[in-house]
């Protein structure tokens, strides 16, 4: 996918509404975390994707279908398989092009599929940007109820390269050739702040909020704009390898994003982030201000 139809605007997706290759799906969830604590309570946007949706556009159901039931974190990867037949199902297939978008402001629900898709080998793949909101500004019309394609067949050639575990952070700590990129705010980052089971971040790790990357409207920064921001990080070296976290595996996927628009189609997201991390007090934790 060439960096300029990564991310689309709404008159772009508006001219092909009756293209019979695009494949329109929005992938809305709601999360609320409790500022005072680590209560994070998750729903599915189904209901408002069945009340307001761009034309055309079917449900992806990142809790309920795209997510690992049998994990014990949520969004948890699904296996290849389970994948293949879920986004086979929403009509994705060869020859297909998915234009993902979410009503939730930063663009994360529908950069979590994006990458996703990528994993499992898909490139035909573009971010809506600003999402339903963006669209309705522009004067374009919504449509209520739920939509559906035919199935298709995907086939999924996963790319292991993009997917961290806990035991290749682990061992990224002390790799100078590893940068591990920390997706969360810089208070939460700090550890002034507890969301998770314990504070702070993993060692080592740079900070890089995708607050930052967002601009009015919840609509992507310009690419220029952000790209001192992760050469300072040191996450435009090829010579390094890059992997972001979060809580959930869902804000890195943002930032990992924002890094293939610069050019960086490689990034690595750890899938558990601090969710798994956190939970197990054997994992080292620092808080402060991080690496330099």
């Amino acid at each position: 996918m060439p960096v300029s139809t990564l991310l689309v605007d709404p008159a772009w997706l508006n001219s092909r509404l009756d293209d019979p290759r695009i494949r329109i799906i929005d992938v809305t969830t709601f999360l609320y975390i409790d500022p005072n604590g680590t209560n994070h309570r998750l729903s599915s946007g189904r209901d408002a994707y069945e009340k307001e949706h761009i034309p055309g556009a079917v449900f992806g159901d990142l809790l309920a279908d795209f997510s690992d039931p049998a994990a014990p974190l949520p969004f948890t990867v699904l296996d290849s398989d389970a994948f293949a037949e879920r986004i086979g199902a929403l009509g994705v297939g060869e020859g297909t092009h998915v234009v993902v978008y979410d009503q939730g402001g930063p663009n994360m629900w529908a950069t979590r599929l994006w990458w996703n898709l990528r994993l499992e080998g898909f490139d035909d793949v573009s971010v809506l940007d600003g999402g339903l909101a963006a669209w309705k500004e522009a004067g374009f019309a919504t449509a209520s109820g739920t939509e559906r394609k035919e199935p298709a067949t995907f086939v999924a050639r996963r790319r292991p390269e993009l997917l961290a575990d806990r035991d290749a952070v682990a061992a990224a700590i002390e790799d100078d050739k590893v940068v591990l990129v920390n997706s969360l705010d810089p208070a939460t980052f700090r550890g002034e702040t507890q969301s998770y089971p314990r504070p702070g971040h993993i060692p080592s790790s740079v900070n890089i909020p995708f607050e930052e990357l967002i601009a009015e409207g919840g609509r992507f920064r310009d690419a220029g704009e952000v790209r001192d921001l992760f050469s300072e990080a040191g996450t435009l070296d090829e010579g390094k390898r890059v992997v972001t976290y979060c809580g959930g595996g869902i804000a890195a996927t943002r930032v990992a994003f924002d890094l293939a628009r610069l050019g960086r189609s490689d990034i690595a997201v750890y899938d558990g982030s601090l969710n798994e991390w956190t939970s197990d007090p054997s994992l080292p934790l620092e808080t402060g201000p991080g690496a330099e």
